[in-house]
């Protein structure tokens, strides 16, 4: 008898699969989270495409914000075009602005370029600032 074959892979258990499906539990606390969201938003708001003047959280350039248990955020963010003169440095103003936020441990920003930005992204305010309506 194959002993692999009457062994039942921890994935396939029934327990792994009930666990799995479970919603996860932070270490951080909702309000501690609700506050460093609210914080992250409008350090994000703080950087600026030196050639539009809106920011780049309002343009829709952020894409995702990850913030772990230990309070390392890692954001995904964008720019209006992959030759953006400012490509090389403003991931490292996203990061600066991130790590002026009480309580955050350390910030990466990540350039991505899919899905392609576009003028749908932008908020009401943005489109309103730059008179696109």
């Amino acid at each position: 008898m194959d002993d692999a074959k009457t062994e039942t892979a921890i994935s396939d258990s029934d327990a792994f699969a009930a666990s799995w499906n479970e919603p996860q539990k932070s270490a951080l606390s909702q309000a501690e989270l609700d506050r460093l969201t609210d914080d992250l938003i409008e350090a994000l708001k703080t950087v600026y495409d030196p050639e539009i003047p809106v920011d780049i959280y309002e343009l829709g350039l952020i894409y995702k914000v990850d913030v772990s248990d230990d309070r390392d955020v890692l954001v995904e963010m964008t720019l209006t075009a992959p030759g953006c003169p400012v490509a090389g440095e403003m991931p490292g103003w996203v990061e600066a602005a991130v790590m002026k936020v009480e309580g955050v441990k350390s910030a990466r920003a990540n350039l991505v370029f899919d899905p392609p930005w576009d003028s749908s992204k932008m908020s009401d305010e943005a489109k309103l600032a730059l008179n696109m309506f």
